[in-house]
Formats: structure tokens, C-alpha cells, sequence
């Protein structure tokens, strides 16, 4: 990693930031990114298309060109890998790239990790790192972990703005339209678009949709790739080791004239340095006597030190001190409210908080032994009935009366003659169930339907629907309606309206005869 050719300023940043970071460093690289990107997936986009028409399948072409996103994702992921590092690729090199350049990783990225919301990040891990699959599900665990929701949220943020944009493509082309034209053309769009589209509509879909794929992904892969070099940056201390590159660079530049001071310091006698005073009080020392210069333990520690094994044992034993380790895991069992809970008379002598603090502290209480009172009060009422020797009141009779059960279960030869005989005996509501069930039975025949035990009126209403006849239809419809007012409102037809639906019904379903 050649940190010092680094173009981009380290810092601490959050994740957005990094986010920011990285489409950044696309649009600085704009140029270098679109031109291969257009080239490639272009050629590629109409290939697909092409097949697709033959077969007839438009929509797997868009299938295709939205599956093979990781392919394309190399294109932006290698400029600004090489870019931010001062090398910016040209169009040529970046397209040759694409024929040898982490074709291996993209076998995952084609199958199961596919729909991973962090490949964005995962990608720069495999194609700029390499590395066996071990250290690469660590680098994934590592640099990934953090930010995988962050890359979640990401995902959805640019599906979104690829959506908007392409429904403002498709917008947009009503902008071209005259205003008195835009209702017919918009009638005539959804028509094409939604019930039997031409091939030339589909791929002008396709066409909106790597349009709008074409503006937002390389920017979801920058983002990816700020992402994954913020995380590099923190955990391996990037900006500590640019600071310490810079020292060495200038400790290396002063190697020389330091060593020439050293040489002279040591080639000069002692007693001519020494001859520099200021005041009586020597200036600078420098000898060449080795005794001299060396200082012993004996003599910083004094009559406490004793042998160097000794002292060498002593420093092991300090070093294995388990508080010199700058890792430790303790487990614990602790209560969640560690704190003692305090007391009312602790509390200051406010009547409305020490009021709050007993509701706080007795409230349920209060409330549970409140329902265990009501229940004790309201026991003469309830335990009876739990008991099962409650006496429950009879259901009221409904006015509401059919009488469909009153008709016998195999229709009468002459249903007309019948109805006629029931309503002179003061029996309407006896008659008009009849009919209505002969109507209902001449309805399942002529529709060719079987309806369920206990078709309600609105049931056997859709069935008649399927009767050719409109006539059918509609005297069926006016059978039910006269049913129901007579069942439900008891509202009766009088004499001629009676006699006029036994005729219209003895003509239309052939009864009698």
C-alpha cells in the first residue's frame, strides 16, 4: 500500500462522510469512469437486446442487464482504486483490465451474494486484497460488519433515485407533446405500454432503465469503496503511518551531517572540549572512554540491586502480570439497577413528588386490589353464570321470517298454479318463497351453475350473471328484489302485481306447460 502517492486527506470521518467521500472521487473522475462504463455495458445492453427480440423474451434482456451489475461494478471500482492513489487509468487500460482483472470473486457475487446489500464494500475487499478465503471472511467481518446496515440504507437510497429517474424519463417525454394532443397520448401510452406492448416499447423501456442504472451505479460503487477505505484507514492508523513515513524521510535526510558531528565529536580530544567554559562551568564533554560513558545498574539503584539474575527473574515475573495486558475479558453477573432505590423520605419535601413517587411505587398495586374488589362486588352476577346454572334469557324471535322452509323440498309440477292456491289462503309470503325458489332453480339450470347449501340473494345474483339472456337477467333480479322486500321489510305486492309476475314468470321459465 504506497500511502505517501495517497491523494485523498486522512482524517476521521463518520460513514457518511466516507459515502460522500466516494462519490466525491467519482465525479473527479468522471470522465475516466463513463467512458469505458458506456462502451462495455452499451455493447453489452444491445447484444442482450438482440438475442432477447429473437427469442421473443424482451424482458430477460432487462433481466440479464440488471443480474450482471457485478460485472460492470469493476469498471468504476478500478479507477478510483488506482485514482485515489494518484494513477488515474486511462479508457483503454481500464477496459483491457476487465478481461483479467477478479474474474474468481465474481462467481459469488453472481450466485449467492448477489442480493448482498454490502457488496459495495465486500467487492473492493476480494478484487484489491486477494487472499485465501479465510482471511477474506475476516476482512468481510471486520471492514463490513460496522457499516452493513449503513450499506443496507445505501442500497435503498439508490434504488430509489434510479426509480425516480426513471419515471422522469418516462414523464418527460409528455413535455414534447402539444397540450390538447397530451389526453389521446397519454390514453395511447398506456394502451402500448400496459395491454399489448410493441418490441419497440420494451426496449425503449430497457433503454430508460440502463439509462437511469448507468447515472447511479457508479456512484452506489464509490460510495462502497469510501466506505471500505474510511474503515481501512481507522483500524490500521493510515494517518499514524504517513506521520511516521514523513519522520523517516527526514531522519534519512539529516543521517549524514549527523554522522559527520558524531565522527568530529569523537575524533576530538576530551581536553580540548573541555576547554569551552562560559563562567567557570564547562560548556559540552565529550570523551572517548568507554568506563566512563557506561553507567551500571549498581550504580542507578545502589545498594538495592543485588545480582542481575535476580533482577532479570523479577522483570519476567512483572511482565507476565496480567495488568500489563492491554486485553482482558471479565464476566459478571450484575443486577440491571445497580443503584439502591431510594426511599420516600429521600426525597425532597415537595408534597406533589413524594404524591408522584407512591403512585410510581404502588400504582399497580393500587390498581390490582381495586379489580380484585370489583370482582368480590360483582360476584352475584357473574359466578352463576360461570357455574352453568345461570338463566339465560330465550333468544327474542326474529320478525324477520323467510318461511323458505315452509316449501316443500321437491318443487311442485305447476309452481304457478301452486303460488296462486297459497295466496288466495292468505299466504303471500309462502308464495312468493316459492317462487322465488322455482326462480332460483330455473336460474342454476339456465346459467349451468351449482350453488352452495344457503346461497344468500347476492350469491345467486352473481351467478345469474352467467344466464345468456339479458331478459333472464333482469326478470331474475326482479324476482329477488320483490323477495326481499317481502322477506326483510314485509312489504307485499298487491293483487295486479302478483298476478303480473305469475304471468311474466309462467311466460319466461315455461311453467305450466
Amino acid at each position: 500500500m504506497q500511502l505517501d502517492r495517497l491523494t485523498v486527506h486522512l482524517r476521521k470521518r463518520s460513514s457518511w462522510e466516507a459515502i460522500e467521500l466516494g462519490t466525491a472521487l467519482v465525479r473527479r473522475h468522471a470522465a475516466a469512469i463513463w467512458k469505458p462504463w458506456l462502451l462495455l455495458t452499451g455493447t453489452v445492453f444491445v447484444a442482450v437486446n438482440a438475442a432477447a427480440w429473437a427469442i421473443d423474451q424482451i424482458w430477460l434482456a432487462a433481466w440479464l442487464m440488471w443480474w450482471l451489475k457485478p460485472v460492470f461494478d469493476r469498471i468504476p471500482l478500478f479507477v478510483i482504486s488506482r485514482a485515489a492513489f494518484g494513477d488515474t487509468p486511462s479508457t483503454g487500460r481500464t477496459l483491457r483490465a476487465q478481461w483479467d482483472w477478479g474474474w474468481r470473486p465474481l462467481l459469488s457475487y453472481l450466485t449467492w451474494r448477489r442480493l448482498s446489500p454490502a457488496r459495495s464494500v465486500f467487492m473492493p475487499i476480494e478484487l484489491l486484497e486477494g487472499g485465501d478465503r479465510k482471511q477474506q471472511r475476516e476482512r468481510r467481518r471486520t471492514l463490513g460488519g460496522p457499516v452493513y446496515l449503513l450499506t443496507f440504507l445505501l442500497v435503498l437510497v439508490c434504488v430509489n433515485f434510479e426509480l425516480v429517474l426513471f419515471l422522469g424519463f418516462a414523464v418527460g417525454i409528455f413535455f414534447f407533446i402539444p397540450i390538447e394532443y397530451l389526453p389521446e397520448s397519454a390514453r395511447a401510452a398506456w394502451s402500448l405500454v400496459f395491454q399489448s406492448p410493441p418490441v419497440w416499447v420494451e426496449i425503449g423501456i430497457n433503454a430508460l432503465v440502463w439509462t437511469a442504472v448507468s447515472i447511479i451505479e457508479p456512484f452506489f460503487v464509490g460510495a462502497g469503496f469510501g466506505l471500505y477505505l474510511n474503515q481501512r484507514a481507522q483500524l490500521e492508523a493510515w494517518d499514524v503511518e504517513l506521520v511516521l513515513r514523513k519522520l523517516r524521510k527526514r531522519l534519512t535526510a539529516a543521517t549524514v551531517p549527523f554522522a559527520l558531528a558524531l565522527v568530529w565529536c569523537l575524533s576530538v580530544p576530551g581536553d580540548a572540549l573541555a576547554q569551552g567554559v562560559d563562567g567557570g562551568r564547562p560548556v559540552s564533554t565529550c570523551t572517548a572512554d568507554s568506563d566512563d560513558r557506561t553507567m551500571h545498574l549498581s550504580e542507578v539503584f545502589g545498594d538495592r540491586f543485588q545480582d542481575p539474575a535476580d533482577f532479570q527473574k523479577a522483570a519476567e515475573q512483572a511482565y507476565q502480570d496480567p495488568l500489563l495486558n492491554n486485553k482482558r475479558k471479565i464476566s459478571a453477573w450484575r443486577k440491571r439497577n445497580a443503584q439502591a432505590p431510594r426511599e420516600l423520605s429521600d426525597l425532597p419535601d415537595f408534597p406533589l413528588a413524594k404524591l408522584i413517587a407512591f403512585i410510581a411505587e404502588w400504582g399497580l398495586w393500587i390498581i390490582v386490589g381495586s379489580l380484585v374488589v370489583l370482582l368480590l362486588a360483582t360476584a352475584p352476577r357473574w359466578l352463576p353464570w360461570m357455574r352453568g346454572s345461570f338463566k339465560r334469557t330465550k333468544p327474542k324471535e326474529s320478525k324477520i321470517q323467510t318461511d323458505i322452509s315452509l316449501v316443500p323440498e321437491h318443487l311442485p309440477d305447476d309452481i304457478v298454479a301452486e303460488a296462486r292456491r297459497l295466496w288466495r289462503d292468505d299466504k303471500p309470503r309462502h308464495a312468493l318463497a316459492l317462487l322465488y325458489r322455482g326462480s332460483v332453480e330455473a336460474m342454476s339450470e339456465r346459467a349451468c351453475v351449482i350453488l352452495p347449501p344457503g346461497a344468500t340473494e347476492a350469491q345467486c345474483l352473481r351467478a345469474a350473471r352467467k344466464m345468456p339472456d339479458a331478459d333472464d337477467r333482469g326478470l331474475f333480479a326482479k324476482m329477488v328484489r320483490i323477495w326481499q322486500y317481502a322477506a326483510y321489510a314485509w312489504k307485499l305486492p298487491d293483487e295486479q302485481e302478483f298476478e303480473a309476475l305469475l304471468e311474466e314468470l309462467r311466460q319466461r321459465y315455461r311453467w305450466g306447460t
